[in-house]
C-alpha cells in the first residue's frame, strides 16, 4: 500500500488548499472521505465474502470426510454382521443328532413346519392374527407397524396437555 506519513499528508493538504482554494476545500474532502469509506466498505465486504467462501468450503470437505467415515463405519460394521451371519448358519446348519427331538414329540428337532400348517384355524382358514403375532415385535418397531391397538379416547387421553386446577383471583 501507499506509505503515508504526516509530513506526506501535509504537504498534500497545502497543495489542495492552493489548487482548489478555501472557499471549495471542506466540500471536497467530505466527498473525498465519504469515497473513501465506501472503498473501505467494499474491500472489508469482499473480504468477508472470501473468508465465508473459505468457512464454507471447509465445512464441504469435512462433510466429505465425516460421510466417508460413516460410510467405512457402515461397511465394517455390515462385515461384522454379516460374518457372524455366516458363522452361526454354519453352526445352525452342522449336526443336529446330537440335539435329538423334543421330549414327548415323535418329530424330528431339524423339523421347521410350514406356513400354511402352523397359520391355519378352523375350516382350513388362515388367521390373520396369527399372522400379525408371527412378526417380531422389533421387527414392527423399526418398520413403525403398530404392537398393540388402543382406541381414540385412550390416544386422546395420552397425548392431552395436563391441565393445572383453576386458581383464584385473590391466591
Amino acid at each position: 500500500m501507499i506509505d503515508l506519513g504526516i509530513s506526506k499528508l501535509a504537504l498534500i493538504g497545502a497543495v489542495a488548499l492552493i489548487v482548489i482554494g478555501p472557499e471549495r476545500l471542506p466540500k471536497v474532502a467530505r466527498t473525498v472521505g465519504a469515497l473513501v469509506g465506501r472503498a473501505q466498505r467494499y474491500i472489508s465486504d469482499v473480504k468477508a465474502e472470501v473468508s465465508r467462501e473459505v468457512e464454507l468450503d471447509e465445512l464441504r470437505r469435512m462433510r466429505t470426510e465425516f460421510e466417508e467415515a460413516a460410510r467405512d463405519v457402515e461397511r465394517t460394521i455390515h462385515k461384522e454382521v454379516n460374518e457372524q451371519a455366516q458363522s452361526l448358519n454354519e453352526a445352525l446348519s452342522g449336526d443336529t443328532s446330537e440335539i435329538g427331538t423334543p421330549a414327548g414329540t415323535d418329530v424330528p428337532a431339524s423339523y421347521v413346519p410350514s406356513w400354511d400348517s402352523a397359520h391355519k384355524m378352523h375350516n382350513g382358514r388362515k388367521s390373520w392374527r396369527v399372522k400379525q403375532a408371527a412378526v417380531p415385535k422389533w421387527y414392527k418397531r423399526q418398520n413403525n407397524v403398530r404392537v398393540w391397538a388402543q382406541s381414540g379416547a385412550a390416544r386422546v387421553k395420552r397425548h392431552r396437555p395436563a391441565t393445572r386446577p383453576a386458581r383464584s383471583f385473590f391466591e
